[in-house]
């Protein structure tokens, strides 16, 4: 079974990563320049590197169609630069998956495989997508919805030891991101973690740097730019989080829901 993933972020990829170990083939959409801020874990940082792997699977860029099938032989995921996903008219996907996080629908539809499914907002199961899996934290996160739609975006991010808002890095202004701090270096309440046209971004919070966008990305005031762990675990930001774990569990239950609903496999 061909699987289509749009969007290569890290919800998306560790949505891959589940896929990809239970035995799918998967191939991946992104846009040009990608923002993940978790980029360590993103198969999005294929569009900047060529390539990237994460927890021992990896990603590979794509130019075209014969490309896809080189590295999908190879045991890999494919990337292609597709924010239109026209690769979905060229090979015969089981399966699309909405992994934008776009908190709208950016055109997915119904009757683009047999079956669709949606990640987060902005999508209504029986209507544009077959089913919906919750991305919120919380109780129903990775629920697999069968009717009606994820919880609206509330703007304010989820709980993370105890911190929402405070955890998140925005730019302060337009321009070039300069980030001052790593991936998963440690920095303390105050300190000064990314500039923006010379304009200081503090943390928030005393943790581990877990997400950071490379150097040089432009960056609109107000755009988050990062993220500050406070659990303070160096190893979380080189795995697949608990959410997108719990997300990516949610889109394989879909699989093999409506999967046995259309006899794609016996019971």
């Amino acid at each position: 079974m061909l699987i289509l993933v749009k969007g290569a972020g890290d919800l998306a990829t560790g949505t891959a990563v589940r896929l990809h170990r239970a035995g799918f083939q998967v191939v991946m959409t992104e846009v040009a320049q990608p923002t993940a801020v978790r980029r360590t874990v993103a198969f999005s940082q294929c569009m900047y590197d060529g390539q990237t792997t994460v927890e021992g699977i990896t990603a590979r860029r794509a130019a075209d169609r014969t490309q896809v099938k080189a590295i999908l032989a190879a045991g890999e995921i494919p990337v292609l630069e597709d924010p239109q996903a026209a690769i979905l008219a060229q090979l015969p996907f089981m399966v699309v998956v909405d992994a934008i996080l776009a908190k709208k629908n950016l055109g997915t539809t119904i009757s683009d495989a047999p079956i669709v499914l949606a990640l987060g907002p902005g999508f209504t199961a029986g209507g544009d997508c077959h089913g919906v899996v919750e991305t919120k934290r919380g109780h129903d996160l990775g629920r697999l919805i069968l009717e009606g739609s994820a919880i609206p975006n509330t703007g304010v991010p989820g709980d993370v030891g105890g911190y929402t808002k405070e955890r998140i890095i925005r730019a302060p202004a337009d321009g070039p991101f300069e980030p001052v701090a790593q991936i998963g270096q440690q920095v303390s309440l105050g300190d000064v973690v990314a500039r923006v046209n010379g304009l200081p971004v503090t943390a928030q919070l005393t943790g581990v740097v877990r997400g950071m966008l490379p150097a040089g990305t432009p960056v609109t005031a107000g755009m988050k730019a990062g993220d500050i762990d406070p659990r303070c675990e160096v190893r979380h930001c080189f795995t697949v989080s608990d959410k997108a774990r719990a997300i990516g569990g949610g889109v394989l239950e879909g699989i093999l829901y409506f999967g046995r609903r259309l006899h794609l496999w016996n019971d």
